[in-house]
């Protein structure tokens, strides 16, 4: 028997219709240019230059919703900040940390050491070891010159919630050591105390969201590099522009639709992509998304929801109450309290799973919470119960 791998590889080969690469269609792509990012990569720029002149730059903190360029701006920024000092002959690293990736100090500080040709273990030694370690490569390096680094640390909130300040703390307080934080929260030095405050001492850079004229440029750029000539009806790429503005100017949700429908396009086929194409698309990505929450969701918030299919089920007018008494008979002795429930009620409704509408019973009756499902009833049973 053939591998099936080489088989569809043969097939993608054969038909190239639609796609001659894909790749630019990745929100990781990093393109020789970004539109409508030129500003904050000029102001990361002017916040970074010292360094060419062998002064620790100072520290930059980026915000903005995800999508809007936060991660794209600052590594352009670093791809032509290394090139220019590759030419003035001045030491300079710039290394990426995903936070989602390294949640503490210790393996952040690990992950740096290993980049910079310091071997560290992912664990086993005390945190005072590994910070020695990563500060004598400051002190002592092999190429005879002063090392200045520059750590991205994109998606800070998630390493500052379960692990506290103390990275921002060992790196501000490293010779030659800046940092610039990404965040898509613009309250997250609610996290840092007051002494890493002080040291940090930043320079905020607001990314704010795209607009549709914006992402029809961004999808333009990435399409002509990605689909061949006259496949794209003309209503595809303002079609996926108007759609991802209404998800808060979401570049990387507008990429997304535009590859999913090029997708859908070839493997039906198509000679061209159409709007149908993209309106399933949307379809589809709403599809995995709603699967990808719900999956994650703690065991009490899905509980919770199992509660809501139960009660939708019987077609029954969904109040605070009943939810909980139907959530006590799901969760059986493992069951919170009725304060909790709202929590969760409240963090359901953010994700767009439920939603709840407060009416008044009438005189001396008060007013109720009344809770409905906001997704698809077979898809949430499918997902629940195959966790």
């Amino acid at each position: 028997m053939s591998n099936i791998f080489d088989d569809l590889e043969n097939d993608e080969t054969v038909t190239t219709s639609i796609f001659k690469d894909k790749a630019p269609l990745d929100h990781r792509y990093l393109p020789d240019k970004l539109v409508h990012r030129e500003d904050q990569i000029r102001q990361i720029a002017k916040y970074w230059i010292d360094v060419l002149s062998n002064v620790t730059p100072s520290n930059v903190t980026l915000y903005g919703k995800t999508g809007t360029g936060k991660t794209a701006a600052s590594k352009f920024a670093r791809e032509q900040l290394l090139e220019v000092a590759r030419k003035k002959n001045v030491f300079v690293k710039v290394e990426y940390i995903r936070c989602t990736d390294y949640t503490t100090e210790y393996q952040v500080i690990a992950e740096l050491c290993n980049k910079l040709g310091r071997d560290v273990p992912n664990r086993g030694w005390t945190k005072g070891e590994v910070v020695n370690t990563f500060r004598d490569i400051f002190r002592t390096n092999a190429f005879g010159k002063k090392l200045h680094l520059i750590v991205i640390l994109d998606e800070i909130d998630i390493l500052l919630d379960k692990d506290g300040d103390g990275i921002l703390y060992t790196l501000t307080r490293t010779e030659n050591v800046s940092v610039l934080c990404i965040s898509n929260y613009l309250d997250f030095k609610n996290l840092i105390k007051s002494r890493v405050t002080s040291s940090l001492k930043d320079k905020e850079i607001v990314f704010p969201p795209y607009v549709a004229n914006e992402l029809a440029d961004i999808l333009s750029e990435r399409a002509e590099l990605s689909f061949n000539e006259d496949v794209l009806d003309n209503d595809v790429i303002p079609l996926c522009s108007a759609m991802a503005a209404k998800e808060e100017g979401d570049a990387r949700y507008a990429l997304e639709l535009l590859k999913n429908a090029g997708e859908l396009a070839f493997y039906e086929d198509s000679e061209k992509v159409t709007s149908d194409h993209v309106r399933r698309a949307k379809d589809q990505i709403e599809h995995n998304k709603v699967i990808e929450i719900i999956s994650t969701l703690p065991l009490q918030q899905q509980r919770v929801l199992e509660a809501i299919l139960n009660l939708t089920k019987q077609e029954d007018e969904i109040t605070s109450g009943k939810l909980y008494d139907e959530y006590k008979e799901v969760s059986k002795k493992d069951a919170v309290t009725y304060r909790r429930i709202f929590d969760f009620i409240n963090e359901l409704e953010l994700l767009g799973i439920i939603s709840t509408n407060t009416i008044s019973r009438g005189r001396g009756k008060g007013r109720t919470n009344i809770i409905k499902l906001q997704c698809d009833e077979n898809l949430l049973e499918t997902t629940l119960f195959s966790i």
